[in-house]
């Protein structure tokens, strides 16, 4: 397990003042990269054997929000590997120790130069230390969409969308999809399912499907195929 310690900041809350999804999606991607840094098979090491971790799955249940100024501890840790995925937990504590946002993610490892997926090698299996995973409630990976979704203006990959593998990092297509909540519409859990890459200059079109306390966003190239689908269920008063 591997956790750090951190106080909310300003720059990092949305409009009602709470810790933003876009934070905590921040937060986590940070703290598996330290992780994976901490015990040497971080970027140089993956870089050095052409290959990639690429996010497939994002759950992100969210029990209470971190406000400006709250002590919190962010944590993960992988607790399964089976072929060329890994699956990976993180968590948020509060001050006292407590949960409050759990989440569940899926990883492949990728081949840069075949762009297919690849095992593990044994080595990186060993760096990491195999744990039990968090009680949730574990949804399935696939989100299926209703019938009636509304087409909304289409957006063009640029350079702030991008990371260091030149694709849109997996925090974007959430941003992406938050734009299309309702007014008001406190996040209680949100999901993510990861298609396909976009790239720089790419056409997004995103398709918004709303149900009750339920808005699903397909971020979609120009012939309809999903880059990523967003679903946001909303938090219980």
């Amino acid at each position: 397990m591997y956790t750090f310690q951190s106080r909310v900041r300003y720059s990092e809350l949305d409009p009602e003042r709470k810790l933003s999804i876009a934070s905590i999606v921040d937060y986590f991607q940070d703290c598996s990269t330290f992780h994976s840094e901490q015990l040497g098979v971080g970027l140089d090491y993956l870089e050095e054997r052409d290959m990639l971790w690429v996010m497939s799955y994002w759950q992100i249940v969210i029990d209470r929000y971190p406000k400006l100024c709250d002590n919190i501890t962010i944590g993960t840790f992988p607790y399964e590997f089976k072929g060329f995925m890994g699956y990976r937990n993180f968590f948020i504590k509060d001050e006292a120790g407590e949960d409050i946002i759990r989440a569940n993610s899926i990883w492949s490892l990728i081949n840069l130069k075949t762009g297919r997926p690849v095992r593990p090698p044994e080595e990186m299996l060993t760096a990491y230390q195999l744990e039990t995973k968090l009680p949730m409630d574990y949804e399935p990976r696939k989100i299926v969409l209703p019938d009636g979704g509304r087409k909304e203006a289409s957006l063009v990959v640029g350079k702030q969308h991008l990371d260091s593998n030149y694709h849109v990092n997996n925090g974007q297509y959430i941003n992406m999809a938050q734009d299309f909540l309702p007014e008001y519409f406190a996040i209680g859990q949100m999901r993510a399912e990861y298609r396909k890459s976009a790239l720089l200059h790419d056409c997004i079109v995103p398709e918004v499907f709303e149900q009750e306390n339920l808005v699903s966003v397909s971020l979609c190239d120009e012939a309809g195929q999903p880059y990523a689908v967003v679903e946001f269920r909303k938090k219980k008063q």
